[in-house]
């Protein structure tokens, strides 16, 4: 009996020496956390999206408080959040673009040639494992959702086969970027508003085979919006891209486009 109370005494005298280290290490040793880490937290829109470049909410308050982010490289939050996390830091917000996802694809159903019925994972990375997916053009769209998953804000729909983005909701957090397969959709500035919403750059009489408006490297899109020298257009291959550095803003592209590849931004937004 004596050697049990001996030894609950000899637990509780370590457990004692345990405490009181931990206490004084608690007290001398402990970093104290910045309290403005907190403040920029809740400043910011919560949705870890990554498109700061940090991980999450969190880790871009962290580096702003740090002095190693700069203020105003959150997308989700805008110019709102810039201002706000500037009252609290007291430094400026940078001048940021508002950018916006593109699907470089409007190969619908009825447009493009399917080669195959896909019966697999509804995801494109696991449609494009199989053979390539089920769309005859290798550089296209293959609309199973996997860009309108991963988006935080929900701007993204899948449309007769084909991934539609709505501009009004969308954060640019590079989200859906990331994960397509095929690198259909990149990020653009918001105040662009012609696209060329194809993805293919072989010749015309190759694409006609698999699609129905893909890009035929006509250069009328060049022409039509003051020719070469005005560099409001690319080429890569056969295939016209938009310079976003310096992006058209005559219409008149559209119409004169034969291969009606070319839209603005009405005709892409909210699934239309």
């Amino acid at each position: 009996m004596v050697a049990i109370w001996i030894a609950v005494g000899v637990v509780a005298a370590v457990g004692a020496v345990a405490a009181l280290a931990l206490g004084i290490a608690d007290k001398y040793l402990s970093v104290q956390e910045d309290p403005r880490i907190g403040l920029v937290t809740a400043a910011l829109p919560g949705a870890n999206c990554g498109g700061c470049g940090f991980p999450g909410c969190d880790g871009y308050a962290r580096a702003l408080v740090a002095g190693t982010a700069a203020n105003g490289a959150c997308a989700a939050g805008g110019a709102a959040c810039a201002e706000a996390v500037s009252k609290i830091l007291g430094v400026a917000a940078s001048a940021t673009e508002r950018r916006v996802a593109v699907v470089h694809c409007c190969g619908t159903r009825s447009n493009a040639i399917r080669v195959g019925d896909y019966n697999g994972i509804a995801d494109c990375a696991s449609a494009a494992a199989v053979a390539g997916g089920d769309k005859g053009c290798r550089f296209g769209c293959l609309g199973y959702g996997a860009c309108a998953n991963v988006c935080p804000k929900h701007a993204i729909s899948i449309v007769d086969g084909l991934a539609k983005v709505d501009k009004r909701l969308c954060i640019g957090c590079g989200k859906c970027v990331n994960v397509c397969p095929r690198k259909v959709i990149e990020l653009v500035p918001a105040k662009a508003t012609l696209h060329v919403l194809c993805n293919n750059p072989l010749r015309g009489p190759e694409v006609r085979k698999v699609c129905k408006v893909g890009c035929m490297g006509c250069h009328l899109c060049e022409k039509n919006s003051g020719g070469k020298e005005a560099g409001h257009f690319t080429f890569d291959g056969f295939l016209a891209k938009v310079n976003y550095e310096n992006f058209p803003t005559d219409a008149v592209i559209v119409e004169k486009c034969p291969a009606k590849c070319i839209v603005e931004d009405a005709h892409f937004e909210s699934g239309h």
